[in-house]
């Protein structure tokens, strides 16, 4: 059975690009617009991991990782940051938020599909 993981971005074409790099390694792909948008779809839906950028409207990821933490259902499921964000006090608040991993944009392929990969074992 597919693993599945959780895009939260709020560019599409960003969403997009991670939807086909994982779906080509034969992940399952949920996609959400914000970090609201991303409580929403979640529900009581299992995933394997959760991919989120910071910097949305509504709902940032780091408020993303907090809610998520707060959720029992969600609360063990790891949650990697890919965004533009690359100081380490951005990074460290979401270490501390929850975070288990944080890519810088613009990524490559493989490097997103390593941390994923050892992300979801």
């Amino acid at each position: 059975m597919a693993k599945t993981v959780c895009v939260v971005d709020d560019s599409s074409s960003m969403r997009q690009l991670v939807r086909m790099t994982l779906s080509g390694a034969g992940y399952d792909i949920l996609e959400a617009v914000d970090g609201q948008d991303a409580l929403e779809k979640l529900g009581a839906r299992r995933v394997n991991l959760i991919i989120s950028d910071v910097n949305m409207p509504r709902m940032d990821g780091i408020s993303l990782v907090k809610a998520l933490k707060q959720n029992a259902m969600h609360r063990f499921t790891p949650v990697l940051m890919l965004t533009t964000e690359s100081e380490d006090a951005k990074k460290r608040e979401g270490q501390a938020a929850g975070a288990k991993a944080w890519i810088v944009k613009p990524f490559k392929p493989d490097q997103l599909l390593a941390a994923v990969q050892k992300l979801i074992m």
